[in-house]
């Protein structure tokens, strides 16, 4: 037997706790099973780093919002974030576009510089690990250098494929790395593009599968083994569903092959995430960035990312990244795209607003744990539910009631049997916990 907690998030409870279900009786029919199977293991979950969310924790006084960023990054009560995304440059969240060397030509990257991120990224991700515990990052690139791409602009464009620009570019990458090292932050991972197939109005750069190809197994993984540093490639972060013009021919390609960690997916990607892990099931998959919404930030659309959630989940994702963990109030970018956020800071009125997302969010990062492993599950109610079991044996099942009226769950486990009710349209975290 084992002690059940239940944790519930609907529109009229933000965060409610029961201390435990009860048994029923073990000849229930059980509309949700835990079985004995079990899948990848869990790296962990968290958000990207950008510069509009660090100025509207500013218009914070510091009391406020090193507050918020308990919430987020806390080991004890926030949503205990472990493993976030660090833009290379700018993002479209960034203030203004920049790169780390807009010096033509310094193939030699001697003036390369982070200078620009000591502003707002740098005291950002320095006060989230400050307030929380073993964080690890990863790391990606909106557009390179302008003078590295056709034509020179940051907001669209190719980048110029010939030897002199990719050993350069590899080099910005080793130089970007060793930066932050300096800093006291430890990039766990490179993902050389964001969304390699979207030519956007913001900071993008359009590659093909051959090209990151070339990249990655001509360049910049024989670089990293050369000079022996300690992080890993990625190919990432996909936004294409397109298996065969991405993951399958890079990994196909037994050299580049040979340098990549993990696939990392977001947005379209998420249709081709299944023929890689059943194609390549020994190379680690994760989701790299949520989709965003409209900045409206209502409960059907965190209902819609868990759905999102689950799928990435179940077809063996290790890690969920959210995009913006803070913006303000409208949530919109530098070129006008509003989107949704875990938290909204109403600067005008120092108001701090925990959205839908927020909670759906903690209730899986706040509960499973880094090497938890995801576990099968069975019944009429596991295509609304996503199990995982934590490394010290708590179970885990995160569980949406989808209907506007309370749901009965019959959760069994082993020989027990556990009746609870799930509260109208709400997300639910079942903790089965040993007995000590």
């Amino acid at each position: 037997m084992k002690t059940l907690i239940i944790y519930s998030t609907n529109p009229q409870n933000s965060w409610k706790v029961k201390k435990r279900g009860f048994v029923a009786s073990s000849g229930a029919e059980p509309d949700l099973q835990i079985t004995d199977k079990k899948y990848q293991s869990i790296d962990g979950f968290g958000g990207c780093f950008n510069e509009i969310g660090w100025a509207a924790l500013g218009a914070l006084n510091p009391e406020r919002r090193g507050r918020v960023l308990k919430d987020l990054f806390d080991g004890n009560t926030g949503c205990k974030f472990n493993f976030c995304r660090i833009p290379i440059g700018a993002s479209d969240y960034a203030l203004q576009w920049y790169s780390h060397n807009e010096n033509d030509n310094d193939f030699a990257m001697k003036k390369f510089s982070i200078e620009h991120d000591r502003k707002y990224l740098l005291p950002y991700i320095k006060a989230a690990i400050k307030t929380g515990h073993d964080l690890k990052f990863f790391a990606s690139p909106w557009s390179p250098p302008t003078w590295m791409k056709n034509p020179k602009a940051y907001n669209f464009g190719t980048f110029i494929m010939e030897k002199k620009y990719l050993q350069a570019y590899a080099r910005y990458f080793l130089k970007f790395v060793r930066a932050y090292a300096q800093e006291g932050i430890k990039i766990g991972q490179i993902h050389p593009q964001n969304e390699p197939v979207a030519d956007q109005k913001f900071p993008s750069c359009v590659w093909t599968g051959a090209k990151m190809r070339d990249l990655i197994g001509g360049h910049l993984g024989p670089l990293f083994k050369k000079e022996k540093l300690d992080c890993q490639i990625w190919l990432g972060t996909i936004n294409s569903d397109k298996y065969d013009e991405w993951a399958n021919v890079v990994l196909s390609d037994a050299k580049a092959k040979s340098f990549i960690t993990g696939v990392g997916y977001q947005w379209a990607g998420k249709g081709a995430i299944a023929r890689t892990h059943e194609s390549w099931p020994a190379t680690k998959l994760i989701q790299t960035e949520n989709e965003c919404g409209d900045g409206a930030n209502t409960w059907e659309y965190a209902h819609y990312v868990f759905s999102l959630m689950r799928h990435y989940f179940t077809n063996g994702a290790g890690g969920y990244v959210y995009w913006n963990m803070v913006l303000p109030l409208g949530g919109e970018s530098t070129w006008g795209w509003k989107q949704n956020s875990m938290v909204t800071i109403d600067i005008a009125n120092k108001k701090v607003i925990y959205n839908p997302e927020f909670y759906l969010m903690k209730h899986l990062s706040a509960f499973v744990k880094r090497d938890a492993r995801r576990i099968g599950l069975a019944g009429s109610s596991a295509g609304n539910s996503i199990g995982f079991l934590n490394p010290d044996n708590e179970v885990i099942i995160v569980t949406e009631n989808p209907f506007k009226t309370d749901k009965k769950l019959a959760l069994k486990f082993q020989q027990s049997t556990y009746s609870v009710i799930l509260p109208p349209y709400s997300f639910n975290t079942l903790v089965l916990r040993p007995h000590h």
